[in-house]
């Protein structure tokens, strides 16, 4: 129960009535929840929203540090967390599936968690969501010293599909201890170090220290208590993932899941930057991003009315023409402004409809299709779609308009930053974007395939036919991976040396997997000479001195199939693929290993 004001300390109020008024909220279940959100600074969007609690607007008792004051006094605290997970899991059900919640939990509490994990399962099932868009922030309250159960208890969670969230970093009693023993999936830092960063280089270097120790260790960061424009560029500036405060969202009795355009336009200037835009998986990345609120005309609108909002609304390049929801055309201000400056033409056209000058051939787009279809579409179509803009729709019905000018910016951002992270030697995707492109894909919530590849017996192929052909033979393996792996879903990265990675989407790797291990075993000969190939391999000098024969370089690849609820972070995943690749790599050949193994934490308890 995250207190977002400043409230009066419970200590000093009254015990025995306001433990009475406690007990009397509780049997009424007069607890009203509020909403604040999250939002991902990566993107611009809403990412989720942290459930809070109030009690009755009436009494003491309405404020959370008073709430939970008197909690603590009268020992209720566990009914106190279970009552506020209830009322904000109530209310939740009926958001998006899409958006994740936040709820906070003690480490008092969490030490019971066989009891009320069970419990709040129970009640997850029971309203129909996922325990995976589920978030239980653990609050420091008071010191932590008993870890055992403490990690137990977490992981339990962590195997029915929750995720952890460790909240007000920086603010607790041993908040860097519970970080290294939970490995939590979030860092929420306290909004102390947020406010006034950029004028306090103090805050600005813990910011800095917290982001490149969650980077390394899997977690992401959540920048709490943005309320200026100068700490919301800070944080951006420093590629921290999520943020929360009331500059962002204040909390509300029911998630609001409509951004105002004033936060749109704040959170722009981030899809330009170079530390946050580094964090996005620009393959992913889909036309709703270049979402900009325009309200249309309709067909009955005549010329004078929108001339007179073009001229009122200076910024509009065009105007969208929309019947019941589904668009018809565009207005153009420079064609449509030069029909309308001619002699007699308002007086002649004026009140006739807008229809009369309107483009019906527009770019209309679906809000999901992908930045780079988009683009390519934009190549081949008329010209003018450029300057004009597109139409933006969901389910065929209109939702906005985007521009020429910010999707030729989005794909110069995706190009520099697809460069600064580009491994040199082939140019594909480095470590930085494949563990993104693994996070997201864990976020969302779908099965994917993970494939680690490696090519075998490379050293001696380095030593007998020299560096040059062995960065050949790896910028093959490459282009190879990009020619098999060309579905839009599918991700090829380049780890470094002789290491690939590619992520598929869960239903058809092995067929394609197997596809590429047949060519290139069949066309592999092309690096070597022919006596090599006729005798499968050559010899070389071992680090003794003496002459060992080796077989021909082949590929090998471990195979990790990520479901929802199994695997709880990157490095688990990561983990499955190494241990993957190296049983293929046991065999001869080519040969694709298959982990069908449970990470070990999560088997031992199922």
């Amino acid at each position: 129960m995250t207190n977002d004001a400043s409230e009066p300390d419970c200590s000093r109020l009254e015990s025995t009535p306001l433990l009475a008024e406690l007990r009397a909220i509780l049997d009424r279940k007069a607890l009203t929840p509020h909403f604040q959100p999250i939002v991902d600074l990566r993107i611009g969007e809403l990412y989720g929203f942290e459930g809070l609690i109030r009690g009755p607007s009436n009494s003491v008792l309405h404020a959370p540090l008073n709430l939970l004051g008197a909690a603590q006094q009268a020992g209720l605290l566990p009914e106190l967390e279970r009552a506020c997970i209830e009322a904000i899991l109530g209310t939740w059900v009926q958001a998006p599936q899409r958006y994740r919640i936040f709820v906070n939990l003690s480490p008092g509490a969490l030490l019971e968690a066989r009891d009320r994990v069970t419990h709040d399962t129970l009640l997850v099932e029971q309203l129909g969501l996922l325990p995976g868009n589920v978030v239980i922030e653990l609050t420091e309250s008071q010191p932590t010293f008993n870890y055992g159960p403490l990690l137990e208890a977490a992981e339990y969670l962590r195997s029915l599909g929750f995720t952890i969230a460790l909240d007000d970093l920086g603010e607790g009693f041993s908040s860097l201890r519970l970080w290294s023993e939970l490995h939590p999936e979030f860092i929420k830092v306290d909004k102390h170090f947020v406010q006034g960063v950029g004028s306090d280089p103090v805050k600005l270097h813990f910011l800095q220290s917290i982001h490149e120790l969650a980077s390394r260790t899997g977690a992401r960061v959540i920048a709490e208590g943005i309320e200026t424009d100068g700490d919301l560029a800070v944080v951006q500036e420093l590629g921290i993932d999520f943020g929360q405060g009331f500059l962002l969202g204040r909390p509300a009795p029911q998630p609001n899941l409509r951004q105002p355009p004033s936060l749109v336009h704040r959170l722009r200037p981030s899809m330009g930057g170079t530390a946050s835009r580094s964090r996005t998986t620009h393959s992913r990345a889909t036309a709703e991003r270049l979402l900009v609120a325009t309200p249309p005309v309709s067909p009955s609108s005549n010329n004078l009315e929108v001339l007179s909002r073009f001229i009122r609304q200076p910024e509009l390049l065009s105007l969208p023409v929309v019947q019941d929801n589904v668009p018809v055309g565009l207005l153009n201000r420079y064609t449509f402004t030069d029909m309308m400056s001619r002699p007699y033409s308002q007086e002649l056209y004026g009140k006739r409809s807008c229809i009369q000058f309107m483009e019906q051939n527009s770019l209309v787009v679906d809000q999901g299709i992908t930045i780079q279809a988009l683009s390519e579409r934009m190549v081949e179509s008329d010209p003018r779609h450029i300057l004009h803009g597109f139409i933006l729709t969901r389910n065929g019905h209109y939702i906005g308009m985007g521009s020429g000018h910010d999707l030729m910016r989005e794909i110069t951002q995706m190009q520099l930053s697809a460069a600064r992270y580009a491994n040199p030697l082939t140019q594909l995707p480095g470590n930085v974007p494949i563990q993104e492109q693994i996070n997201a894909r864990l976020d969302a919530q779908t099965p994917f395939a993970v494939c680690y590849w490696d090519l075998d017996h490379f050293k001696p192929y380095n030593d007998v036919y020299g560096y040059r052909r062995g960065d050949e033979l790896i910028q093959w393996t490459g282009r190879l991976l990009q020619e098999c792996f060309g579905d839009p879903d599918d991700f090829i990265g380049h780890v470094g040396g002789d290491d690939f990675i590619t992520v598929l989407p869960g239903e058809d790797w092995e067929s394609k997997t197997r596809g590429l291990l047949l060519r290139f075993e069949a066309e592999r000969q092309a690096f070597f000479s022919l006596e090599d190939v006729e005798q499968g391999g050559y010899s070389s000098e071992n680090r003794k001195g003496h002459l060992e024969f080796h077989p021909l370089v082949s590929l090998s690849v471990g195979v990790v199939c990520v479901v929802p609820g199994v695997y709880a972070n990157l490095h688990e995943v990561a983990a499955a693929a190494s241990s993957a690749k190296k049983m293929a790599k046991r065999e001869p050949g080519c040969s694709c290993f298959l982990e069908r193994r449970l990470p070990m934490v999560k088997s031992a308890q199922t």
